[in-house]
C-alpha cells in the first residue's frame, strides 16, 4: 500500500499496520479493558445529523479559529501524544513541521521524544506543552519553567491519567518501554524489517523532558512504572490552582468530562479545557467527549475555551463538534497512523485531507466561517 492510496483514516491505519510491528501498532490502536469507550468515541458522531443550508454564497470559506489566545488556520490541532519516534524515526519533528505548514497547533508531551526547545525551533506556530502532575513538586516547577524559557504559550495538564489504564493488548504482547517483549511480540518485530532498520539506523530513543528521571536503558524506570510511581494520585484542585497561578498565562486541563469539573476549572483561572477520555485508553465505559460537549458548553462555554478530542476521523465530525460549541478539535490517532506509515509526508497528507474535508463540508453546510456553525444545523437521533 502506498501513501497516494490513502484517502481517509482507515487507509492510513491499514498502511501503519502493514509497516509497524504488531506490539507497536497495538499500542497506538488499543485502548482500555473491552475498548467500549474507544469504539463509542467515533460512534457518538453517527447519532448526530447535519442539516445544511443552501444558496448562501460560499465561494470563500474562512476555517480559522482562535483558541487559548492562538490563531489556528483550521479548527483542528495535533494533540500531544507520547513516544512518537517509536512509531517513525522522525517522530515529533514530522508533526511539528506538518502542523507549522498547515498553520495549526501541535503539542509536545512530557513523554515526547524530542525536546521542547527543538520543537520550538522547528515551528514558531501555536504550540502547547502537555505535562503530568508528579509527586516531585520540584519537577513540576522545573517543567513549567523550562516551557516558559522555551517560549511555549500554553500549558496543558492531563488530569485523567493519575494511574495507567488497563491496556490488555499491551499485556498480551509484553509491550513496554524499555522493550520486554514475550516470544509472540518478538516474532512480530522480526517480520517487519523496515521498521527495525529505521529504529536501528537513527539516533537512540530518548525522553528529553524526563531524561534525568526516566532512563531508557532499563535500569532506572520503565514507562509503566513512571505512571505508577512518579505520578501523584493525590493531585487536587488546590494543587492545580497553584500551578495555574504560577504559570500566569494560558493554562488548559485535558481530561475534563463533567460539568462540575468544568466549572471548577473556570473558578481556578484556567483558560481552556479539553473534553477527553484519553482516546478510551483510561476508564473504559466512560462517556464520549462529543456526548458531553453540549452540556459543558452550555455551562461554561462563555467563560473558557472548550475543546474536545476522541474518535475524530472525518471533517464532518469536526463540523458537528464546532456546531455544538467546541472552539477546536484535537486529533490523535488520526495523525499518528499516517506518521507511522510515512513520516512527515504522511502527517501532511492527513492534515491536507482533513483541511479539504472541513472546507468542503462548510461549503455544503452553507457556512463561510466557523462562527456560522450552530446547533440549528444539527439534529440528534433518538
Amino acid at each position: 500500500m502506498r501513501l497516494t492510496d490513502c484517502y481517509n483514516f482507515h487507509d492510513f491505519r491499514r498502511m501503519a499496520k502493514q509497516r509497524l510491528p504488531g506490539p507497536i501498532f497495538d499500542y497506538i490502536d488499543g485502548a482500555a479493558d473491552d475498548e467500549v469507550t474507544y469504539r463509542r468515541n467515533t460512534a457518538a458522531f453517527e447519532n448526530c445529523d447535519l442539516v445544511p443550508d443552501v444558496l448562501r454564497g460560499v465561494a470563500d470559506v474562512d476555517m480559522s479559529v482562535t483558541v487559548m489566545g492562538q490563531k489556528l488556520a483550521m479548527p483542528v490541532y495535533c494533540s500531544p501524544t507520547a513516544l512518537q519516534r517509536l512509531f517513525h524515526h522522525q517522530g515529533e519533528r514530522a508533526v511539528a513541521a506538518a502542523a507549522a505548514k498547515y498553520g495549526t497547533m501541535f503539542g509536545v508531551s512530557s513523554l515526547g521524544t524530542i525536546s521542547l526547545e527543538e520543537a520550538r525551533q522547528i515551528s514558531s506556530g501555536p504550540q502547547v506543552y502537555q505535562f503530568y502532575f508528579h509527586k516531585d513538586r520540584g519537577l513540576n516547577r522545573e517543567m513549567m519553567a523550562r516551557a516558559k524559557t522555551a517560549g511555549v504559550q500554553a500549558m496543558m495538564l492531563t488530569v485523567d491519567s493519575i494511574t495507567g489504564g488497563n491496556r490488555e493488548r499491551d499485556k498480551r504482547t509484553g509491550f513496554s518501554i524499555p522493550f520486554k517483549l514475550n516470544l509472540a511480540g518478538m516474532t512480530q518485530f522480526a517480520i517487519k524489517p523496515s521498521w527495525a532498520i529505521g529504529w536501528l539506523t537513527h539516533e537512540r530513543f530518548a525522553l528529553p523532558q524526563l531524561e534525568s528521571h526516566v532512563k531508557m536503558d532499563g535500569g532506572a524506570l520503565s514507562i509503566s512504572r513512571y505512571f505508577t510511581e512518579m505520578l501523584d494520585p493525590s493531585m487536587s484542585w488546590n494543587d492545580v490552582a497553584e500551578m495555574v497561578q504560577a504559570w500566569g498565562g494560558q493554562f488548559c486541563l485535558k481530561g475534563i468530562m463533567s460539568v462540575e469539573d468544568a466549572k471548577r476549572a473556570v473558578e481556578i483561572g484556567c483558560t481552556g479545557i479539553v473534553l477527553s477520555n484519553h482516546g478510551g485508553r483510561q476508564l473504559d465505559g466512560s462517556r464520549s467527549a462529543f456526548d458531553q460537549l453540549a452540556e459543558i458548553v452550555d455551562a461554561v462555554g462563555d467563560r473558557i475555551d472548550v475543546m474536545m478530542d476522541g474518535g475524530v476521523q472525518r471533517g464532518t465530525h469536526v463540523l458537528k463538534a464546532l456546531s455544538l460549541g467546541a472552539k477546536a478539535v484535537g486529533l490523535g490517532r488520526y495523525y499518528l497512523f499516517p506518521l507511522a506509515a510515512a513520516g512527515q509526508p504522511g502527517v501532511e497528507r492527513a492534515l491536507e485531507t482533513m483541511r479539504t474535508e472541513i472546507e468542503r463540508g462548510m461549503k455544503l453546510m452553507g457556512c463561510t466561517s466557523v462562527s456560522q456553525l450552530t446547533r440549528r444545523n444539527l439534529r440528534f437521533r433518538a
